[in-house]
């Protein structure tokens, strides 16, 4: 099985790396297209066959038929979603990895929340304005922007006074649920019909995790309020005994995906979920791409271990998909 020429681009920011190592062992040329001044790590690390170098990412499709002339397959993450827009996305000629259609679902809140119910999935509560705040709710903006600016509020005049920075963005205001955080990784082969269960992480925020380590007197003296602007990210083991309901979880988000898009969801995908003390599951969010917590397990998770025979990331499982497409001549079953 080959690759036919085919190189694997993708925008030098969030899951790159994995992305362009995962394409090499799969034996794809890789381009990565990066900043000025910003290439470094691809360099560095030798993931690039060859690097476009852009003043912003918001030119990519200024580049667009260069990557065709290029042989390109595009991978998606959240950068490329959030610098690109799911409307340009959706206009772009250059093949691309994943169904375009259901990016729209997972960066209007609105939008993403029918989605989850319709697969039956457990949610917090929305808020239809701040003077129904009668919990600690949180409030979360529109699209991949990795947590940046969401913050806390138990009343309508912490939210006045919490909101004044961030005038003009669309946001909602959620039921702050108290539990475990814990982000679930699968991929979804429309080749297979199966879902893989790839990973799991949680996010490292700032500056809610170095908040914890401050006694709460000290914390109310210092007048410190909550960001939760993610910094990094660490790999996490569940307890076995969950992994049912983790497959059911995922089987239930891409049925649904498929009444609200005609080809569903495919690739990786994550859900957000808090695990409360009874052990059960509350659904915060899904990306409907690979997410940054993935790039713990480039040498492969515990999970894939089991799997796979070699190291496989979800990176690599991406290029996986697209050579075994190629191979069956199935490429616009995987291409959106």
């Amino acid at each position: 099985m080959g690759s036919r020429g085919f190189k694997i681009a993708t925008i030098g920011s969030h899951s790159a790396l994995q992305i362009l190592r995962g394409a090499k062992d799969e034996g794809f040329g890789t381009i990565a297209v990066c900043e000025k001044e910003r290439d470094e790590p691809y360099r560095h690390f030798g993931v690039a066959d060859r690097i476009i170098l852009l003043d912003s990412f918001k030119k990519f499709m200024e580049i667009e038929n260069d990557l065709i002339s290029e042989n390109s397959i595009v991978i998606p993450h959240g950068t490329f979603l959030d610098a690109v827009t799911t409307e340009k996305i959706e206009l772009l000629k250059v093949p691309y990895f994943g169904n375009k259609k259901i990016l729209k679902w997972e960066v209007d809140r609105a939008m993403q929340r029918e989605w989850l119910r319709k697969a039956g999935l457990t949610l917090p509560r929305i808020f239809r304005g701040p003077d129904d705040i009668d919990v600690p709710a949180i409030i979360k903006f529109y699209g991949a922007k990795g947590g940046k600016g969401f913050f806390l509020a138990k009343s309508r005049d912490e939210f006045d006074r919490k909101i004044e920075e961030h005038k003009g963005k669309a946001y909602i205001i959620q039921e702050y649920i108290v539990g475990a955080p814990i982000y679930i990784h699968y991929f979804y082969s429309p080749l297979s019909g199966e879902i893989e269960l790839m990973s799991f992480d949680k996010r490292y925020e700032s500056n809610v995790d170095s908040i914890g380590r401050i006694a709460a007197k000290d914390q109310l003296d210092m007048g410190l309020d909550t960001s939760y602007n993610i910094t990094g990210n660490v790999p996490l083991v569940v307890r076995e005994s969950l992994l049912p309901k983790i497959f059911e979880m995922g089987r239930a988000v891409i049925e649904a995906s498929k009444k609200i898009e005609k080809r569903g969801i495919f690739g990786p995908f994550s859900l957000e979920t808090v695990i409360t003390p009874d052990l059960k599951f509350y659904v915060f969010e899904i990306s409907a791409r690979i997410v940054a917590g993935t790039n713990h397990y480039i040498s492969g998770s515990p999970y894939t271990a089991l799997k796979y025979k070699e190291p496989m990331s979800t990176g690599r499982r991406i290029s996986r998909e697209i050579r075994n497409a190629i191979a069956s001549d199935q490429l616009c079953k995987v291409l959106g």
